[in-house]
């Protein structure tokens, strides 16, 4: 019985890919390697643990006419419905009346939730709905031709938050009764919602700037002014004289957007500024209340990342007192784990100042009590649940335990750990090899378990507290993949020039013959604590098997930088990105490579995307190896990049000029070696354009030929031409290899 969901949502899935399969069945094309039904085979349902210990789940691998919000019994393992859906999106076309037709076919998941999972909040058609989970039934909550987005529910589910052109707004949820809490949105003035940079490389693309108290009675919000920020343009095809679309975007060096918290009282409507000090921080990177909900707790950093502050503000003063203070000669990360416990008089936070991502206790004052997590371990964010902002999945303050996840060694791979609050050994929870993405129910009975492995598709797993697995909520996807035989990696390593273990992954084609000579294919991405190699179910695994399916051997290996081992390796490449051990490193894996007697000397191509096109385009100018590379969306000068990554690896372009020459690509390309494609996106507002211009213009004056598909109005991911791309690239390396 407790199976029988899980089960029964696969074969329904099954059956809806039957047609796509009919022929050819173990033949993998780029079109099949990106059909939407295969891809979601290795998702798990989006889920949430409600107040009453039961778990709400949408399972993106049912067929949208069969999907719906389910709710798991974790004594029991049995799933129901939360909700009729057809009668729920009958009730909302008939809200939408004449925009009936906007309506969606099927229940998302939504953008917000009570947290007894009662009433849920979703944004259709540039309005706000609220569905009655147990009615089955919807409710209209605005009425306006403007867009209303990031909608929150306060705690109690009294409030709900919105913004509204620019302006944050609150509402009764129970009357529809609207408050405006400010007047100054414009085009350049964002309250409660981002700025792109802090979207883009603070709050890991979420639009995350409104923070409710625990009582629901103070909202804090970010104010953003983009008005010193440059802007750039991306002009359109239409009209005939074609439209342009802007973006405030700070490059290396320039002016930032200027961000202040605003405590706003929902009663009154009244909003306090927080009193940061002067000059104010160059940047609020994460946002908290004490669990009193009178003080907010709010981390800053320097212009050169270098100096982290935790300040506590009084909600009803604006007064801020700083906790904590962590200086370094390189870069700092936010703490994404600041955990108060004992009533608030304690707290839990991340920090790697000593190489590693530790957890350290302190008193409300900022007195250190302990280490928390000592020895080689990385904590890491456990993403499974949008509550879990950082590695604590719980702190069970009866039994005097933290639970966390964190990585040790090679391949990274996220495990559940727990330790004693008083101090004591660290124990490994999760008992399979492999990625572990983990969630915790409110009594830290149960936990669930988003497992997957490089050799194993992903899985929805449901455990006991103490790492027993009790039911599977949803199995791997393996008899959706059987009929292609799909090749998995195999993990190794490979010495550095000093000798350190560098971790790589060998993809070899199923038939392989040690007696042949292959083409080789380098997969690279080699930006500072950004693994490949990593012991999960590969995401890019269909298309790497097209590639070995066409009889190449595909290679990924990360330089020390990249490797996600610890803080220590990755600030390896500080001052010197893309120009100190990332070259040397991915060389010392072609070496390897070419020690191999079935390796084809002559055929060895590489290729990355948006920082692996960067890598791609630095290995084909600094070597001679390479017969052929794709790089595709590169940045090729990093005073085009954004000021907050940049400046976090490079430091300030004024500071460091060696430093930006050096990594930069489009200062060698007249040293460019072997064929190149280089692919591109004009509505890229990550990496910009301009970075392809600007390779290409010095390719041209070098007088180098090369190849380059632009993809018109594309953003980084190139996801609306997903099939072009990588068909596109595939006959590249059949031409070249």
């Amino acid at each position: 019985m407790r199976q029988r969901g899980g089960l029964l949502a696969c074969g329904l899935w099954l059956a809806a890919l039957a047609g796509a399969w009919a022929e050819e069945p173990g033949r993998l094309t780029v079109e099949r390697a990106f059909d939407r039904g295969l891809r979601d085979a290795a998702s798990v349902p989006q889920h949430r643990w409600l107040a009453d210990g039961t778990v709400l789940l949408l399972d993106s691998r049912v067929p949208k006419a069969s999907r719906t919000l389910e709710l798991l019994d974790p004594a029991t393992g049995t799933r129901r419905p939360a909700v009729d859906a057809g009668a729920a999106l009958a009730s909302l076309k008939a809200l939408l009346g004449e925009q009936a037709g906007e309506a969606p076919d099927s229940l998302g998941w939504p953008d917000s939730l009570t947290s007894d999972g009662r009433l849920a909040i979703y944004a259709v058609h540039h309005d706000l709905f609220a569905l009655e989970l147990p009615a089955s039934r919807f409710r209209r909550l605005t009425y306006n031709d403007e867009e209303e987005k990031n909608p929150t529910l306060s705690p109690d589910g009294a409030w709900l938050s919105f913004v509204r052109r620019n302006d944050l707004y609150v509402m009764e949820v129970r009357t529809g009764k609207e408050r405006r809490l400010t007047r100054d949105g414009s085009d350049t003035t964002r309250n409660g919602t981002l700025s792109w940079v802090y979207w883009e490389e603070f709050f890991g693309r979420q639009d995350t700037a409104v923070w409710w108290s625990p009582d629901s009675r103070t909202l804090a919000f970010f104010e953003s002014d983009d008005a010193p920020v440059g802007e750039c343009v991306f002009p359109d095809f239409e009209p005939a004289t074609p439209r342009v679309e802007r973006q405030r975007y700070p490059k290396a060096g320039e002016a930032n957007p200027r961000v202040r918290l605003g405590l706003a009282d929902v009663a009154s409507g009244t909003v306090r500024w927080a009193k940061l000090g002067q000059p104010a921080p160059e940047y609020l990177v994460r946002v908290s209340w004490q669990p009193d909900s009178r003080r907010v707790v709010v981390q800053t950093l320097d212009r050169r990342q270098q100096r982290l502050d935790v300040l506590s503000v009084d909600r009803k003063t604006g007064e801020a007192q700083r906790i904590l203070r962590e200086a370094s000669t390189t870069s700092i990360n936010p703490a994404d784990d600041l955990v108060f416990v004992d009533g608030g008089r304690q707290f839990i936070v991340s920090s790697e100042r000593d190489g590693f991502n530790h957890l350290y206790l302190y008193l409300r004052d900022g007195t250190l009590l302990r280490e928390l997590t000592p020895g080689p371990l990385m904590v890491t964010q456990s993403s499974a649940d949008p509550a879990v902002g950082g590695g604590v999945v719980k702190v069970d303050e009866d039994s005097g335990t933290v639970f966390f996840t964190a990585t040790s060694g090679m391949p990274v791979a996220p495990a559940l750990y727990r330790v004693p609050l008083g101090g004591g050994p660290v124990e490994r929870v999760s008992a399979e090899a492999g990625s572990h993405r983990v969630s915790m129910s409110p009594d830290g009975r149960f936990y669930l378990d988003a497992w997957s492995a490089a050799d194993t598709p992903p899985g929805l797993y449901l455990h006991t507290v103490d790492g027993a697995r009790t039911a599977t909520i949803t199995p791997p996807a393996t008899e959706a993949y059987a009929p292609l035989d799909l090749q998995t990696p195999v993990f190794l390593t490979v010495p550095a020039d000093d000798g350190l273990p560098l971790p790589a992954f060998l993809w070899k084609p199923k038939d392989f013959d040690h007696k042949r000579k292959y083409p080789v294919i380098l997969d690279v991405y080699g930006g500072p604590a950004a693994p490949q190699v990593r012991n999960v179910w590969q995401r890019d695994i269909l298309f790497t098997n097209v590639l070995l399916q066409e009889g190449f051997v595909v290679f990924t290996i990360d330089p020390r930088s990249a490797a996600g081992v610890s803080k220590t390796l990755a600030d390896t490449s500080y001052g010197k990105l893309m120009s100190a051990f990332e070259v040397p490193d991915i060389l010392a894996g072609v070496r390897w490579l070419l020690e191999q007697p079935w390796v084809d000397s002559g055929r060895i191509g590489v290729w990355g995307w948006s920082g692996g096109g960067t890598m791609t385009l630095q290995l084909m100018t600094h070597s001679k190896v390479f017969k052929a590379g794709i790089a595709v969306a590169a940045v090729t000068d990093f005073r085009y990049y954004d000021t907050v990554w940049t400046e976090a690896r490079l430091g300030l372009p004024a500071d460091n000029p060696d430093g930006y020459r050096a990594g930069s690509p489009a200062n060698f390309a007249k040293d460019l070696a072997g064929r190149l494609l280089l692919i591109h996106g004009t509505g890229d507002d990550n990496v910009h354009p301009q970075n392809a211009w600007r390779f290409a213009r010095e390719l041209q004056l070098a007088k180098i030929p090369f190849e380059m598909m632009i993809y018109p109005l594309e953003k980084h991911g190139l996801r609306g031409t997903s099939v072009h791309v990588h068909q596109a690239m595939l006959d590249f390396w059949k031409r070249t290899l």
